[in-house]
């Protein structure tokens, strides 16, 4: 049976750091309130640093949440709007990733096949056609485009790169996942929708799967739905832009399904046989909660936290960070390793590999 691997994963964010304005931002929308102490104090503990947009802050950081009027008081911009600015931005920072994998003429011109995964933008020609054209890939690549699965679409755009090679031993997979989450902030009071505002950024990661065995090698996968839970997680496209609900019961919901499917979800095997640990930063109280449903040592996140740390949560793209790191750390070789993101359903999309030797 042919194993497919990660061979290489590239990462980009735009230019603009944005954190402390969006919290400075958002912190104004409650001025006055009994809620804006709260606020603050759960950004405080939020343990996100940076966080990254294609939009530029304002330079005297009053008035508008960026310097180029996106977002202007009582005149937050419409879908249409969002998605006229996505257009632009998201194949600049497509094809920079793409760039950042170290692809020659040679190598770009053997892709195959090219999986783009996105949650925050739609058009046609889309994303993949423009990535085609800016990176130079052969016209011919096969295309699959995953839209609105939210955060754990990564896992499955690697399930389908997983299932190209092992149907095709020649093939070379390109997974881009982008996301332009920093373009669908709602004007609220509401703390809980504000508490979400704080969590997301830009970001866009890049990967090369194919047969050659060097990189981190996909063993299998598994699916966990809590249909029960499926309000608790949504995304939904209104006139003001896409909507997210992520509701304060998530994190007790992931730690109760992950303690329930767990022998799913290792395939049999014990916590304690995986060395390696990637999963999805969506906010710190979910990895608390993943370290509590598999009872790790507090240093067996530290990948995700340090993803977290720097660059918030950017929804599919973000779990590929995660990856990249530990591709980078030579103590992780030759380890077992297990992914895990959560999405929409409430879904929790997993996979088990080994790092290369």
């Amino acid at each position: 049976m042919v194993t497919a691997y990660i061979n290489r994963v590239a990462t980009a964010v735009p230019e603009h750091e944005v954190h402390g304005a969006f919290i400075r931002f958002a912190s104004a929308m409650l001025k006055g309130r009994p809620t804006g102490h709260l606020f603050e104090r759960m950004a405080a503990r939020a343990q996100i640093e940076r966080r990254w947009s294609c939009l530029a802050p304002p330079e005297d950081g009053a008035g508008t949440l960026d310097g180029e009027h996106f977002y202007i008081p009582g005149q937050f911009p419409s879908t249409a709007d969002r998605m006229a600015r996505y257009e632009i931005a998201a194949p600049v920072l497509g094809s920079k990733a793409v760039g950042r994998l170290g692809l020659d003429a040679a190598q770009r011109n053997k892709i195959s096949h090219i999986v783009v995964a996105t949650c925050t933008g739609f058009s046609a020609p889309g994303i993949d056609l423009e990535l085609i054209d800016r990176c130079g890939l052969n016209p011919s690549v096969e295309r699959t485009v995953i839209g609105f699965m939210g955060c754990h679409a990564a896992i499955n755009a690697l399930k389908i790169a997983h299932h190209i090679v092992r149907s095709t031993p020649s093939a070379n997979v390109l997974v881009v996942c982008l996301e332009l989450c920093t373009l669908h902030f709602q004007e609220t009071e509401d703390l809980d929708r504000l508490l979400t505002f704080l969590l997301f950024g830009d970001g866009c990661a890049a990967a090369l799967i194919s047969a050659e065995p060097a990189g981190v090698a996909l063993d299998s996968f598994h699916a966990e739905l809590v249909q029960k839970a499926s309000d608790q997680i949504t995304w939904n496209i209104r006139d003001a832009g896409f909507d997210m609900v992520l509701s304060g019961k998530v994190p007790a919901t992931i730690t109760d399904a992950l303690r329930g499917s767990s022998s799913r979800v290792l395939a049999g095997k014990s916590s304690e046989t995986i060395g390696v640990w990637a999963v999805h930063p969506g906010g710190r109280s979910i990895l608390d909660a993943v370290e509590g449903a598999f009872t790790l040592d507090r240093s067996a996140l530290d990948a995700s936290r340090a993803v977290l740390r720097d660059y918030g949560n950017m929804s599919s793209a973000t779990i590929l960070f995660v990856l990249e790191r530990l591709m980078r750390d030579r103590a992780s070789r030759g380890a077992s390793g297990c992914a895990l993101a959560f999405g929409p359903g409430l879904t929790a999309e997993t996979m088990l590999f080994r790092m290369a030797a």
